[in-house]
């Protein structure tokens, strides 16, 4: 009896444990669409329509890479100054 209730402590610990880290998975999912929609609708805004491969390329940035576009972006006047910036920040 002494052990089960220890594996049900650990059990529970585990299960918690795991619950935090979805949590903070899901926080950072929905960071990453939220910022990827913002940048997405400015990029729109300023250059027109964008192109779907350049769009796919948007989808790979992380959230402190999409902020760093959202403020270059203000610089842009044309789809190659995009191009340019996706160019010099993919890995």
């Amino acid at each position: 009896m002494r052990e089960s209730v220890i594996y049900q402590e650990i059990r529970e610990d585990g299960l918690l444990e795991g619950l935090q880290q979805g949590r903070q998975q899901g926080l950072q999912q929905g960071r990453q669409r939220e910022a990827m929609s913002f940048v997405t609708r400015q990029l729109t805004r300023r250059l027109g329509a964008i192109a779907p491969t350049i769009q796919e390329q948007i989808q790979t940035l992380s959230v402190e890479e999409l902020e760093n576009l959202g403020e270059a972006l203000l610089d842009f006047s044309e789809a190659t100054d995009l191009e340019n910036w996706l160019n010099q920040h993919q890995p």
